[in-house]
C-alpha cells in the first residue's frame, strides 16, 4: 500500500514526504472530526454497571 502510494504521488522525494504527511493529517482530521463522534454512541466504553452485593472497599480491603 505504502509503495503505490509512494509511486503514485508526484514529484521529488521530498515533495512526497510532504504529500504524504499531509494526507496522513487529513485522515486524522476526519477521524476525529467525523468518524470518532459518529461511533462513540455504538462504543460500549460508558456503559458502566456494579452488580449488586458489592461493597465499596478501600486500598487496605476493608469495607467503607
Amino acid at each position: 500500500m505504502y509503495g503505490w502510494l509512494w509511486r503514485h504521488l508526484p514529484g521529488p522525494a521530498w515533495t512526497r514526504v510532504v504529500l504524504a504527511a499531509l494526507a496522513a493529517l487529513a485522515v486524522l482530521t476526519a477521524c476525529f472530526v467525523w468518524v470518532f463522534p459518529a461511533i462513540a454512541p455504538l462504543m460500549p466504553f460508558n456503559d458502566t454497571t456494579v452488580g449488586a452485593g458489592m461493597t465499596t472497599t478501600d486500598l487496605t480491603g476493608r469495607d467503607r
